[in-house]
């Protein structure tokens, strides 16, 4: 019997295969992960003791270096990162011996409302420490036996993967030729998971029934909303450590799909866009892969938020492309009003705080956003960037010098001409309009003296 690699081979045409070798990553020969292969196990009984290698000692201190290392929210039980050593002091004897035996129970996930940026609100569910410490240690041991068999072109919570490298990837197959992109929107992915098909994927490869066992107990444990407890029917809320392996376990079968009709795609967790020749390709492929994902894999595809299209009109993780030959990653225009409306409520006149605090937290967004954008083609985005922050931030250092007699001594300390000093302080223009005219009196210098991190400075470091 040929295996499914030899029939996946067969059915590929020689045109795609020349195609997918021009864009397949550089260095990349369908090797598994590195890191994985490292600590994959060997064997049918390792498969069998997985709890046990799951409980050995190096595993938990691990894992715990990561919980206390991710930080993060206490559960429903109040007990946060900071006194989980303390709580395991108390709790870890009783809650091996009911892990050994099979009959430990998760509490329930707590929820948490996190607005999205096109609307909506994402559902969060956010485990108590102890089962995060669980589920990460669980997560150690069934990760090098999944990873190994995923798509290289899978790239979400993977090691050795980022969202960078999908990006890259989507680039390659744009200057390559395929210049539509069929993209894929899985309508609230981890709120319809389907437990009997997750965890029949999950026994291909685990057979510790224990470890099934509470892997379903997750899944199973339900959420608190306002004080009440909801039982959990399908769904694998985003919070716990364990929910990316599971949904990239899940959404392996719509990889393995996607590679045995020789089409060219990237995952990045429920992200997922394939790239094409055609218009008429795509649709194609779009009502085809949707029968797949609806009728076999029972998730909902959202035809509003899909589409066929012109990679440069679409998003992708933050990022689009221009439509030039070289296909450049750039901006999104949705990351740039996003970028826009956290900088605006991070220097609103109405937020009551100090200028030393209201930059510190400017500088800590700022850092964070560059450092994950920085592969986009973004300079003269983020010079704009500054000029406007600085502007808005003189906009708030002229609404704290509410009094005349404040702004004129403000401006006279600044080495303002005493004219001009009059002149500004009685002005009866807004806050904005005087944020122009106090521009050289609070130069660029003024607020790097003040610790305002410059985008541009960044960005060109990091590039």
């Amino acid at each position: 019997m040929r295996s499914y690699e030899e029939q996946r081979q067969q059915n590929i045409s020689p045109e795609s295969l020349r195609q997918r070798e021009a864009v397949k990553p550089p260095g990349y020969a369908g090797a598994r992960s590195s890191l994985s292969a490292q600590v994959a196990p060997s064997s049918r009984e390792a498969k069998n003791n997985l709890l046990e290698r799951m409980l050995e000692g190096d595993n938990l201190r691990l894992a715990y270096k990561r919980v206390v290392e991710n930080g993060g929210a206490p559960g429903v039980d109040q007990v946060t990162v900071a006194n989980l050593q303390a709580y395991l002091k108390t709790h870890w004897e009783s809650a091996k011996a009911k892990l050994l035996a099979g009959t430990y129970r998760p509490a329930p996930v707590k929820r948490v409302e996190i607005p999205k940026p096109g609307g909506g609100v994402r559902l969060l569910g956010i485990p108590t420490v102890m089962d995060r410490f669980l589920q990460q240690a669980l997560l150690q041991v069934m990760n090098p036996i999944f990873d190994t068999q995923f798509s290289w072109y899978s790239y979400g919570f993977r090691p050795g993967k980022s969202a960078h490298d999908a990006v890259k990837q989507a680039q390659r197959y744009i200057q390559s030729g395929l210049r539509w992109v069929v993209d894929l929107d899985l309508e609230k992915f981890f709120d319809r998971v389907n437990h009997d098909i997750l965890m029949a994927r999950v026994a291909r490869k685990v057979e510790d029934k224990r470890v099934l066992t509470l892997i379903r107990a997750y899944l199973n444990a339900g959420v608190m909303v306002d004080g009440k407890l909801e039982r959990s029917r399908e769904g694998t809320p985003q919070g716990g450590p364990l929910s990316p392996l599971l949904a990239n376990i899940l959404l392996d079968d719509l990889d393995k799909e996607l590679m045995e009709r020789g089409l060219r795609f990237v995952r990045y967790a429920d992200d997922c866009n394939i790239f094409v020749a055609s218009k008429r390709a795509g649709e194609r492929v779009m009502e085809s892969v949707t029968r797949f994902v609806e009728g076999k894999l029972k998730l909902k595809v959202n035809r509003e938020k899909s589409a066929v299209d012109r990679p440069w009109n679409r998003k992708f993780l933050g990022f689009s492309f221009l439509r030039d030959k070289k296909a450049t990653i750039c901006l999104a225009p949705q990351t740039i009003s996003r970028f826009k409306e956290k900088v605006r409520e991070l220097t609103s006149r109405t937020r009551s705080m100090s200028m030393e605090n209201r930059i510190m937290q400017l500088n800590r967004y700022l850092i964070g956003w560059i450092g994950y954008f920085r592969i986009a083609s973004a300079k003269s985005h983020c010079e704009r960037f500054d000029q406007w922050i600085r502007r808005r931030l003189r906009m708030c250092l002229w609404k704290q010098w509410k009094r005349v007699g404040t702004r004129i001594r403000e401006l006279r300390n600044l080495g303002v001409p005493e004219w001009a000093c009059f002149a500004m302080g009685n002005s009866r223009r807004g806050a904005w309009e005087m944020s122009r005219n106090t521009n050289n009196a609070l130069p660029t210098s003024y607020w790097e003296a003040k610790g305002l991190k410059s985008l541009l400075s960044r960005y060109l470091e990091l590039c």
